[in-house]
């Protein structure tokens, strides 16, 4: 096994426990940080990395940084832990098993942008990773590695944690935003940015876990060593949580580029009862249903080679459908989940969840007709840029790209 850095508590056994993590220079980074650099410096060291955000936009992390003003004050940092994309289970690992490391990258974070405060938003159901992280937060508080004048410089620093009520829309970063203030989570309108008026109306950065966790590293090692594994625009490592008709799922860590194959066949040891692989879902259930075919199977996963496929990379919760499993089914399971999901508050979304599920639910019941194959598309291509967040838009990928690639699938169910 290569040597890990997002899930290093797999060769570093009990890296959850404050006195391993700075046994292993765990807030190394942060003490450099503080006492040596300055926030611009941490900024350009970012940049310089080509950290690209891990939550699924893959947006340049140091420019995202930049977009804070300097004039409107206070500025705050806000981790985004609300992992509700069916098909990924990355962050809770490393909260689970290497919360110091995502904690230090978080304020590293903050001292970057000069923030004073910062907040974990986590998904309602991990109420008990909530209260541990509190445990922590103590912890380096009484350690001295948080609070006031730290090191004995002029910074101070103090981190919050926030549950939200299990709602996969507060994954979207303004829905999150309103949940932490205390509304319904439902997006805002846009603009303005968070960047500029995001938590309390102050400029806020949202960043995702992986993409905190993977800051000490850089600090410590230097850009150029991150960018020494991946692409050249998508360098460093990432976790693949890989799920579906394969032997072996669960989440690998490697190095932005590895193919398809390699992660399925190599790491996820093939696939169940070694049937035939049929589909590749790259980004959960937001994600298209892409045929494996040999080109798609050899595609290096980066977010430009992912995208040149018709479909992003997102948060890399690949799930892998094989021979056994219907596409009209599958679609059926997406449909629904971003109907239950759905916020309600544009109407593309709302009415269009709705009226998807009403057709495919006709479908799988044995009661359509050909052209209720051609309604559901024609629904779907409707909503297609018209949605007020993601969402609508995600719960139309896998309607449109499995009509597209496995229409027969929707026929076989449709009246005798």
């Amino acid at each position: 096994m290569s040597e890990l850095w997002l899930l290093r508590h797999r060769q570093i056994p009990g890296l959850n426990q404050l006195s391993n993590y700075l046994q292993h220079g765990g807030f190394e980074s942060w003490k450099k940080a503080v006492t040596k650099l300055t926030p611009e410096d941490l900024v350009n060291e970012v940049k310089n990395s080509g950290l690209r955000g891990r939550g699924g936009a893959g947006f340049p992390t140091g420019a995202k940084w930049s977009f804070l003003p300097n004039t409107i004050w206070p500025h705050y940092v806000v981790a985004n832990a609300d992992e509700s994309e069916p098909g990924t289970f990355k962050d809770r690992e490393i909260l689970e098993f290497n919360p110091y490391q995502f904690l230090e990258g978080l304020m590293l974070a903050s001292y970057a942008v000069r923030a004073h405060t910062a907040y974990v938003y986590l998904r309602g159901e991990l109420w008990h990773i909530a209260h541990k992280l509190d445990e922590r937060i103590a912890e380096l508080t009484s350690s001295g590695y948080l609070g006031d004048n730290l090191f004995g410089k002029d910074y101070s620093l103090r981190i919050h944690t926030h549950l939200g009520a299990g709602a996969y829309i507060c994954g979207e970063e303004t829905a999150l935003l309103e949940s932490m203030e205390g509304r319904l989570g439902q997006p805002r309108l846009r603009p303005p940015f968070p960047a500029v008026s995001g938590l309390f109306g102050y400029p806020t950065v949202i960043n995702n876990v992986e993409t905190l966790t993977n800051l000490p590293l850089i600090i410590d090692k230097g850009a150029a060593y991150f960018r020494a594994q991946g692409t050249e625009k998508s360098p460093g490592t990432k976790i693949f949580s890989l799920s579906g008709r394969v032997k072996k799922p669960g989440n690998y860590e490697l190095p932005l580029g590895t193919t398809f194959r390699e992660l399925i066949y190599q790491h996820g040891e093939g696939i169940i009862n070694d049937a035939q692989i049929k589909a590749i879902m790259p980004a959960g259930a937001s994600s298209s249903l892409i045929p494996a075919t040999e080109v798609a199977l050899d595609t290096p996963m980066d977010y430009e080679s992912v995208g040149a496929l018709g479909c992003a990379l997102g948060s890399a919760s690949v799930i892998i459908l094989d021979e056994t499993v219907n596409a009209s089914t599958v679609v059926s399971d997406t449909i629904h989940f971003f109907k239950h999901e759905s916020c309600g508050k544009c109407t593309p979304c709302r009415e269009g969840t709705f009226w998807m599920a009403r057709v495919i639910d006709r479908i799988e019941a044995g009661k359509a007709k050909e052209e209720d194959i051609d309604l559901l598309a024609s629904i779907a291509s409707q909503m297609q840029n018209k949605c007020l967040c993601a969402l609508g838009e995600f719960s139309t990928v896998s309607v449109i790209s499995a009509i597209k690639n496995y229409r027969a699938d929707f026929a076989a169910r449709l009246e005798k």
